[in-house]
C-alpha cells in the first residue's frame, strides 16, 4: 500500500457532471476522513454511482474539483487511479474461470509473477472463505460468492481507497452479513471506504458518517446518530388490537403529537415521530400522553415502543418516497461491473487469459 498524506482521503467542491439536459450531480461538496467508512446514501437516479465514476476517474467532472489523497482526479488521474479500487454494482468475474483464475489472471495482469500470483489467490480465497470452492467455475458460484470473489478481486493490491458501489444489492441476509465482515476487516487494515447504499440498515451497520444525496444534491451529511436526531427525538410505535380503528387512532396521534404518522405494512401498526418540547415534556412524556389519549378514544394498544428515529424514516423524511425512479443518467456508460480502476482490466482476450493462467 503506497503511503497516505495526512489529509482527507476526499475532498470535492461543487462537483458537476451533466448528461444532455439533465444534471446528474449538481455541485456536491464532500469530505471523508481516511480510514473510515463513509456511506452514500440516495434513491435510484440521486447520482450516486456518477459520483462515485468521477472520483474513480472513470468519468470527467463537467464543473467544480476533487481530489483523493490530495490528487486532482482529472489533472493527476494516474496518481488517483494507483490508489484506488472500484467495485461496481454487479459482480464483474470472469464466469468461464475458476475462483482461483480470476484472481490469479487479474493478480498477473497486475504485475505478479506466477508464484506470487498463485499465492496472493489463496490466501485471498482463504480470507474470504471461498477455499473450498477455487476450483470451481465462477457460473456455478452463489451470488455472495460472486461477490466475494468480486471484492477480493478488487483488492489484490490492498488499495487506499475502495469503492463500493451498491456491493449487498440482491444478496441474502446471510450473504449480506458476510460482505459487511469483510467491510469491517478492510477498514481494520488502514484502507478507506466510500460505500454508496440504498440499504439504510447497511449504513446505519458500517458508516462512520453519512451523506443524503437527492437529484444530483447533499442533502443532509452527519453521523448516523445526527441523521437521525435532525428528523425528531424519537419514534413511537404502536400497534392496535383492532385493525378497522388504525385511522382513528391514526388521527388521534397526529392531532397529540402534532406531528405526521406513518401507516406502516403491518395493518395494525402505525409509526409517528415525537419531537422535542419543552412545554410539553420529553419524547416518553409526549409518547405516555397520546397512548393515554388512544386509551380515552377507546382504541386498544396491545404493543407500542419508543426509539430513536431510524435510517428509513430519515431517509424518507428528507428525500420523499422516490425510490422507485429510474436508474441514474449515464448508466450507459458501459462502466458497470468494473472491478476497479488499478483491477479494471478484465476485459482480455481467451490468448491473455491462457497465458495469465497457464
Amino acid at each position: 500500500m503506497s503511503e497516505r498524506t495526512g489529509g482527507p482521503a476526499i475532498e470535492t467542491t461543487g462537483l458537476v457532471k451533466v448528461f444532455g439536459e439533465k444534471r446528474a450531480v449538481d455541485g456536491i461538496d464532500l469530505t471523508v476522513p481516511a480510514g473510515t467508512v463513509y456511506g452514500v446514501l440516495g434513491p435510484n437516479g440521486a447520482g450516486k454511482t456518477t459520483a462515485v465514476r468521477m472520483l474513480a476517474t472513470l468519468l470527467r467532472p463537467d464543473g467544480g474539483e476533487a481530489r483523493v489523497f490530495g490528487h486532482d482526479v482529472v489533472k493527476e488521474a494516474a496518481a488517483v487511479r494507483a490508489r484506488v479500487s472500484l467495485t461496481g454494482q454487479y459482480a464483474s468475474v470472469d464466469e468461464d474461470l475458476t475462483g482461483t483464475e480470476n484472481l490469479v489472471l487479474l493478480a498477473r495482469l497486475l504485475g505478479y509473477r506466477k508464484p506470487a500470483a498463485r499465492e496472493r489467490a489463496a490466501r485471498l480465497l482463504e480470507a474470504f472463505g471461498l477455499t473450498e470452492a477455487a476450483d470451481k467455475q465462477a457460473k456455478n458460484y452463489s451470488g455472495g460468492m460472486r461477490r466475494r470473489l468480486d471484492i477480493a478481486a478488487s483488492i489484490l493490491n490492498t488499495p487506499d481507497l475502495l469503492f463500493l458501489d451498491e456491493p449487498t444489492t440482491g444478496l441474502d441476509p446471510r450473504s449480506r452479513n458476510q460482505v459487511w465482515d469483510i467491510v469491517r476487516a478492510v477498514v481494520a487494515q488502514g484502507t478507506t471506504v466510500l460505500l454508496t447504499t440504498q440499504y439504510l440498515d447497511e449504513a446505519d451497520q458500517l458508516a462512520g458518517r453519512i451523506a443524503v444525496i437527492d437529484n444530483g444534491k447533499v442533502i443532509a451529511e452527519g453521523t448516523p446518530g445526527q441523521l437521525k436526531s435532525s428528523v425528531g427525538s424519537g419514534s413511537i410505535h404502536v400497534r392496535l388490537r383492532d385493525a378497522d380503528r388504525r385511522a382513528e387512532a391514526q388521527g388521534v396521534l397526529a392531532r397529540v403529537l402534532q406531528t405526521s404518522v406513518t401507516l406502516d405494512h403491518d395493518p395494525v401498526a402505525l409509526t409517528a415521530r415525537v419531537m422535542v418540547d419543552g412545554a410539553a415534556g420529553g419524547p416518553a412524556e409526549r409518547a405516555a400522553h397520546a397512548l393515554g389519549e388512544l386509551a380515552a378514544s377507546g382504541i386498544t394498544v396491545d404493543d407500542f415502543s419508543l426509539g430513536q428515529p431510524s435510517l428509513d424514516e430519515v431517509f424518507l423524511a428528507l428525500t420523499g418516497d422516490k425510490r422507485n425512479r429510474p436508474g441514474e443518467a449515464g448508466d450507459k456508460s458501459g462502466t458497470n461491473g468494473t472491478n476497479g480502476t488499478t483491477n479494471g482490466t478484465t476485459d482480455g482476450t481467451a490468448k491473455r487469459k491462457q497465458e495469465a493462467t497457464a
